[in-house]
């Protein structure tokens, strides 16, 4: 979620209601300590109504992944994750992400640099492996429970697949009955069904979101609800327009770099399922600044609001998700 889970999209989102832990951009453990790199330590910016909150960090050499950790601890981090999810070409040559699944003796020894360096808990977000010929979910979890580590995070895809295809559950079932720590379930959760189905499925303690909320930021709530009733609301044209303007000023007001570019990178997702949604992703496109999206989401829900423009979504327009 590089790009999309900075500091205002996770209050935004916490102000909509019903998400528990949430997490930073994963950010370079050697960009945050060796360097010193300035947007690195961005990506770390929290303020205190985030809490709990957790850091996610990336990298290969255990000492400044320890090192990075101390660092995270110091900024009042509640947790700190490492990242082993991540099948970005850039990351993986570095021996990031995905790309350290290949060298378990590997992961051991920053499992340990870092539990050693850190009081505060640690948990790692991992996928089942590089490829379907090698799956190395379970001894990986079984490896994070024997060095101490608090809970393990499953997207339970290969690195080889991408965001392709379908998530295999069952993966995650086989970590619920491999280890006694915590097992949290990633992977094809766009709705609360998919979310009550996934921890009926797999027994999971709890279920990580991640492109779903950049196009129904509400999904958190809704699985709140649905858990407690066995329904949820669904969000009205009015409600569209209150989160639109809610989120772009925030960026606004905030004066967030590159907010113009960000406003016109959600205006995709934020206008799912949006009456004549193709006519507003236009204007915002064409806004040159952030007033001038901000008036143009203001005259377009206007006129749809005011009934001058036809109720009716429009059929089969494509949705791009973020990886």
């Amino acid at each position: 979620m590089a790009g999309i889970t900075d500091t205002v999209f996770r209050r935004f989102i916490r102000d909509l209601g019903g998400c528990g832990l949430m997490m930073t951009e994963f950010t370079s453990a050697d960009g945050l300590t060796r360097h010193r790199d300035k947007k690195a330590q961005r990506y770390l910016t929290f303020y205190g109504n985030e809490h709990p909150i957790s850091a996610q960090l990336f990298g290969s050499a255990p000492k400044t992944l320890a090192d990075a950790a101390r660092v995270v601890e110091d900024m009042g981090f509640d947790l700190v994750d490492l990242n082993l999810g991540c099948p970005a070409k850039k990351v993986v040559t570095c021996n990031g992400g995905s790309g350290l699944l290949r060298n378990l003796p590997l992961i051991r020894s920053i499992f340990e640099s870092v539990r050693t360096a850190v009081t505060i808990p640690f948990t790692v977000k991992f996928r089942a492996g590089w490829s379907d010929k090698e799956v190395v979910h379970v001894e990986l979890a079984k490896m994070a429970e024997a060095c101490g580590l608090a809970a393990v995070a499953l997207h339970a895809r290969t690195r080889e697949q991408g965001y392709g295809g379908q998530a295999r559950w069952d993966w995650i079932a086989a970590l619920k009955d491999a280890v006694k720590i915590p097992v949290i379930g990633n992977g094809d959760i766009r709705s609360p069904e998919d979310a009550a189905a996934m921890i009926a499925e797999t027994g999971c303690a709890a279920v990580m979101i991640g492109r779903t909320a950049a196009s129904n930021p509400w999904i958190f709530r809704q699985i709140e609800q649905y858990t407690a009733t066995g329904r949820y609301d669904t969000p009205s044209e009015a409600d569209r327009y209150e989160m639109i303007r809610t989120y772009f000023t925030m960026l606004h007001e905030e004066k967030m770099i590159g907010a113009p570019g960000k406003m016109k990178q959600f205006a995709s997702w934020f206008t799912h399922g949006v009456a004549h949604g193709a006519q507003l992703r236009k204007a915002i496109y064409e806004s040159h600044n952030e007033v001038e999206t901000l008036s143009a989401v203001d005259r377009f829900f206007e006129a749809l609001l005011g009934g001058k423009l036809q109720a009716a979504p429009e059929p089969g327009e494509p949705v791009a998700l973020p990886s």
